[in-house]
């Protein structure tokens, strides 16, 4: 792990205030070839990331795309002011190119998903977060990173900022063009530490795995997810939630806007219990609050009206799936696979611990909640090992920890359950897997 020098400690590290090379937005297809021309004429890896608009905008699209070759400027890609490009010839030839080369990310899934949306897809990916996480490194964000392994601050003050504003002020096209002006050097800093701690191989099957990222996909119930919602206690409230959830989610993606600019859970949890029996009782509830809450109110009203007349009403529970059962109820309801469950916790603590390998790392939570739920018939390392890959765990971890845990199951047949309960126990930082 990289460690500050010892005549740095105390003080402070110069900030790069503005990138260190000439930047081009990009709003017309005349610049786009200048930019493509220029990036294929390059040399090696390509420092790529994305600006979206989350918490602004309901679609996840890239407002800003930012790249640079190793040997390059840096160019800014607007897909919103020219939409047109996106259709060109230099466009074609972009997304070709970058189809034959590596691309340097941070936090790749972040971005991955938005940026083949307009058709941009890897050659070959490093993310620099996933590397940092494998080193062992306390704080994997870019910024972070940057003093740690480079020595010097990032100018970063527009994180939150709603990227889907038009002009982009010059201070945020700063922000954006400093994420891949460092990654390059960051990368190369990240891989040498990879290299001295003999984790390159497993960096290299994590980032081969990326080139098949796909987002979860989403839960037909993710009104469920609304906060508070487990305070409604009878079906007639919850049919109320869930349709002024599902009149929220309508409006926001017909007017692309982030559903909690609207209203807020908190309103749709009030309008639920409190069960307003016209509209004008709805628009004096002074608590159901929201930018579009009185603008959009018989909009709110219908959804009302829709779950009162409603005769198949939701559970007051989730209808059961082929999803592992909660694990945190195993120990009353399955108490075998509890008792597989926390001692091969603690045996992935340790091995994190002596790797330098963080515990959602080392091994995916899901993948060891199955493993423990419905073990292989036989507790051999090797057999382990295969059933984890089956999982879909790679190579490097079923490698890693098929032995612990083949030692922690058959630990756990043996062992009486007061001696489990005894196991060391975990603190909130590992309570996730």
């Amino acid at each position: 792990m990289s460690e500050v020098p010892a005549e740095q400690v105390g003080l402070e590290l110069p900030i790069l205030q503005a990138p260190r090379v000439k930047v081009h937005l990009i709003t017309d297809q005349n610049q786009l070839e200048q930019a493509v021309n220029e990036l294929v004429k390059s040399t090696g890896s390509v420092a790529i990331d994305a600006e979206r608009a989350s918490g602004f905008k309901y679609s996840q699209r890239a407002y800003l795309v930012q790249l640079r070759a190793g040997n390059t400027d840096i160019f800014l890609l607007d897909p919103v002011t020219a939409p047109e490009a996106l259709e060109s010839k230099p466009y074609r030839e972009l997304a070709s190119f970058l189809k034959d080369r590596e691309w340097i990310l941070h936090a790749a899934t972040q971005d991955l998903a938005c940026l083949a949306e307009i058709g941009l897809h890897p050659g070959a990916i490093f993310d620099t977060e996933l590397a940092a996480r494998l080193t062992g490194q306390p704080r994997v964000g870019l910024g972070s990173l940057t003093e740690n392994l480079l020595q010097f601050r990032l100018a970063k003050e527009h994180s939150a900022a709603d990227w889907s504003t038009r002009p982009l002020p010059e201070s945020w096209l700063n922000y954006a063009a400093l994420d891949v002006d460092v990654l390059h050097e960051l990368a190369e800093a990240i891989g040498d530490l990879l290299k001295d701690q003999g984790k390159a191989s497993w960096a290299q099957e994590e980032f081969s795995t990326l080139l098949s990222f796909k987002p979860k996909p989403q839960r037909p119930d993710r009104w469920r997810g609304i906060t508070g919602l487990h305070k409604v206690q009878d079906r007639h409230s919850l049919e109320i939630a869930r349709r002024l959830w599902l009149a929220r989610e309508e409006l926001a993606q017909k007017m692309d806007v982030a559903p909690g600019r609207l209203i807020p859970d908190s309103s749709i949890l009030v309008a639920a219990t409190e069960k307003p029996k016209t509209r004008p009782e709805l628009a004096s509830l002074k608590t159901f609050s929201g930018r579009a809450s009185r603008s959009y109110l018989d909009h709110w009203w219908d959804a009302i009206q829709a779950a009162n007349k409603a005769t198949d009403l939701p559970s007051l529970k989730p209808e059961k799936t082929d999803a592992l059962p909660n694990h945190r109820n195993w120990v009353n309801k399955f108490p075998e696979a509890d008792r597989r469950l926390k001692l091969a916790k603690a045996a992935l603590v340790e091995l994190s611990e002596k790797n330098l390998v963080p515990l959602e790392n080392l091994l995916t939570p899901e993948i060891l909640r199955q493993l423990s739920f419905t073990p292989p018939p036989e507790l051999s390392p090797e057999v382990v090992s295969l059933q984890l890959r089956q999982l879909g765990a790679r190579s490097w971890q079923s490698e890693l920890t098929a032995v612990a845990i083949a030692e922690a199951f058959s630990l756990a047949e043996k062992a009486p359950a007061d001696q489990i309960e005894a196991a060391p126990t975990l603190s909130d930082e590992h309570e996730e897997l």
